[in-house]
Parts: C-alpha cells; sequence; structure tokens
C-alpha cells in the first residue's frame, strides 16, 4: 500500500527542519570554548544567541511585509533561507575574529532562517486540513525542537573543536537546502498563489479576537521558551557547583541539555499536537501552559532537588515548554485570512522572537542578582498570561460554534 504523499511531505519537511535549525543554537553549544578563545564575559556571550533572534525578527518582518511565502514557491524560499543560513554559520569559524564580527554573521543565520520555519509551518498547512493540522504542526515543531538541540548533542560527543561544530552545523544546513528544493512541495491546500501584495494584514489580524488571542497566547509561550532552553546548561551548572559535586563533564552535559530541549521537547510536541485535535486547541495550550508556568514557579526547588529528580523536573519542563508551540500556529493558520496564512505565521512568529530578546538578556541579570535559582522566576509571567489568554480563546470558540448553526437557520428561512 502506498505511502500517501502528505505523509511523504511530512517526513520531507520535518527532515529540512531538523537540518535546518541545528544552525540556530550552534554558537551557543560552544560559548565556552569561544568565551576563553576571545577572552569575553556572559553578557557579551548572551548575544551570540540573541543576535539571532533579532535576525529572526528582521528576516520575518521583511518576509511579512512583502507577503513573500505567499507569493513565491515557498520551497524555494526554504531553500534559499537554509543555504544562506547555512554560509553565514560556516562564515564564523572561518572569518570572525572576535565577537563583533560572530555577532554579524549570527544574526544573517537569523534573517535568514526566517525562510525556513515560518515557511515550514506555511507548507505542513498546506497538506492537512484542519481535522490533522495540529499533530502535523505538532511534528513540525518537533522537528525544530530535535534540530535545535542538536549542536548540543554534537557538542557533548564528537569532540570536535568549536569550529568543527559549526562547520558541522552548516553542512546540515546545506542538506536541508538541497532535500527542500529538490523534493519539498507544496500540498492542495495552499492558498495564497497569485495573491496580491498586502503588507497591512501583518498588522490588521489583530483587529480580529481569534487570532488576537491566539497570538496572546503564543507570545506568553515565547516569554518563556527561548531563556529556558538558552541558560538551562548554566542552570544545571550552577545546582551541580551547589551540590558540592564536580562539574559534569561535557558529554554529560550535552546528553542532558540533548534530553531535556531535544528528546523531552519532540515528544510533547507530539502530544500537544495530538491532543489539540483529539482534546481542542486552546485546552490542549493552556494546559501545557499551567505545567510550564508551573515548573518556572517550582524551579528553586528544582535547583535544589536531588540529581534524578531535578533531571525528570526538567524533563517534564522540557516536554511542556514547548508542547503548544504547534497549537498556536495551528490555531492561527485555522483562524486568519487564508489567503495570506504565511504572512500572519511570519509576522505572528517575529513578534514572539523579539520577546525573546528580553527573556534571554534578563534571566542572566537576574542570576547575577539573585543567583540562578531564583533566575527563572522572571518566566512565570509568560504562561499565566497565556493560559489566560487561552481560557477566553476556549470560550470564544464556544460562542463562535453556537452562532454559526442559529446564523445557518436564519439563512435558510
Amino acid at each position: 500500500m502506498p505511502v500517501p504523499a502528505r505523509h511523504v511531505q511530512l517526513a520531507l519537511i520535518a527532515l529540512v527542519q531538523v537540518l535546518g535549525m541545528a544552525m540556530w543554537f550552534s554558537a551557543s553549544a560552544v560559548v565556552p570554548a569561544l568565551r576563553e578563545t576571545w577572552h569575553i564575559g556572559s553578557a557579551q556571550a548572551v548575544w551570540l544567541t540573541a543576535s539571532v533572534q533579532v535576525g529572526f525578527v528582521i528576516g520575518a518582518v521583511t518576509s511579512a511585509v512583502l507577503n513573500l511565502p505567499d507569493r513565491i514557491a515557498p520551497q524555494r524560499v526554504m531553500a534559499v533561507g537554509a543555504l544562506g543560513a547555512a554560509a553565514a554559520t560556516l562564515a564564523v569559524p572561518v572569518f570572525a575574529h572576535g565577537l563583533l564580527s560572530a555577532v554579524a554573521f549570527r544574526l544573517l543565520v537569523g534573517v535568514c532562517l526566517a525562510g525556513v520555519y515560518p515557511v515550514g509551518m506555511k507548507l505542513m498547512a498546506s497538506w492537512f486540513r484542519s481535522a490533522g493540522r495540529g499533530l502535523a504542526l505538532g511534528v513540525l515543531v518537533g522537528a525544530l525542537t530535535l534540530g535545535s538541540a542538536l549542536p548540543q548533542l554534537i557538542n557533548g560527543l564528537s569532540g570536535l573543536p568549536w569550529q568543527g561544530v559549526l562547520a558541522a552545523a552548516a553542512a546540515l544546513g546545506v542538506m536541508a537546502a538541497v532535500l527542500a528544493v529538490l523534493l519539498v512541495r507544496p500540498g492542495p491546500h495552499l492558498a495564497g498563489g497569485g495573491t496580491r501584495h498586502r503588507p497591512r494584514y501583518a498588522v490588521e489580524m489583530f483587529r480580529e479576537r481569534g487570532p488576537l488571542l491566539a497570538n496572546l497566547g503564543y507570545f506568553g509561550h515565547m516569554w518563556e521558551l527561548y531563556a529556558l532552553w538558552t541558560w538551562l546548561p548554566a542552570f544545571l551548572l550552577a545546582s551541580t557547583a551547589r551540590d558540592g559535586a564536580p562539574a559534569p563533564s561535557r558529554a554529560v552535559l550535552g546528553l542532558v541539555a540533548f534530553a531535556v530541549i531535544g528528546l523531552a521537547g519532540a515528544a510533547g510536541c507530539l502530544l500537544g499536537g495530538w491532543a489539540a485535535d483529539r482534546y481542542g486547541r486552546a485546552p490542549t495550550a493552556g494546559t501545557a501552559l499551567v505545567v510550564s508556568g508551573a515548573c518556572c514557579a517550582f524551579s528553586p526547588l528544582i535547583f535544589t532537588a536531588p540529581w534524578t529528580v531535578r533531571v525528570v523536573a526538567l524533563l517534564v519542563w522540557g516536554a511542556a515548554v514547548i508542547a503548544d508551540s504547534g497549537v498556536f500556529s495551528t490555531v492561527l493558520s485555522e483562524v486568519a485570512d487564508q489567503r495570506y496564512t504565511g504572512t500572519a505565521l511570519t509576522a505572528q512568529t517575529a513578534i514572539g522572537f523579539l520577546l525573546t530578546v528580553v527573556t534571554i538578556n534578563l534571566v542572566p541579570v537576574l542570576a547575577d542578582q539573585t543567583g540562578w535559582r531564583f533566575a527563572f522566576l522572571a518566566l512565570a509571567p509568560g504562561p499565566v498570561l497565556g493560559a489566560l489568554a487561552m481560557r477566553a480563546l476556549a470560550r470564544h470558540t464556544k460562542r463562535a460554534a453556537t452562532r454559526k448553526p442559529a446564523v445557518a437557520a436564519e439563512e435558510a428561512v
């Protein structure tokens, strides 16, 4: 029995995401080596990650304003983005001789990756109708999660110098570009071919209650997500030092970070996508936000817990913090104007990633003031506000479903 085309494309788009997003945290994974090589402090090293976030916002806003994913074949946009990110990633070990030039290249990585992740969401949505779209986008975000964690695994197990880790990530990016241009195709539910230029839709969607609430939930989720991913290794090191135990080896730290971010995160995405299709978008996202918010609130206790308990708690957190990401994308792809789905998704991610710059910089400042035990408490307001937005969205969705039969009956009369 032949495999349905949508499942083949699901696997291909997900693979492109895994390979392409490996470049996102490629420099972050080797920060200790870069700090030693370039003699930079932790406040400066933050920008090896934050610059990617800023670049992503620049690229996403440009793409949204120009409606690029709605006017150009999306698989070509994704291929060019992956190839450009690979070139910028490789430029760091080849041409960068200090923090300033490295940050400039990392900014370009973010600009280019804006053509990979949001466009991948549009392509995935084009292959699946609403009934199965939650799980499909859960697979996509799970792929992003695995890809984001790959540099931790490469750095922990390969024994490569920092230059080799970045070169390996760049090679994965080239593979992503080749797969995208040769094998990935848009599905039958793609809207937007020949769409006229309408940059205002990136702002206009916030006037509609459905897209507004979906975006507010996503923004609360993003307030927490990337700061946790960025500073998880520092949290682990500090908590181990408090125990008086030797610092974890590079391999152990890399494996734990990969398990929390990549494996638990991917499992959370699949569970979230399945639950969104079965139990509803808003209840699923709201539950994930409550769990991750509780982990934020209890992070001081996680910090002091025994090592095994600590790792288990972080695995739960790693699953919950990303489980709702695909759900927000699914909701927006359903409630936004179908002619501008790509623009809506790109604008959503642009604002969300701009928020991550704030928290990525905020957490280490709080860690300097209060210690790492209490630093993650600053992330708790995000999931709390996001959960409230999902509660409102559930009510809005219920009212909208109630109105439809009444409107249909009036039209029949």
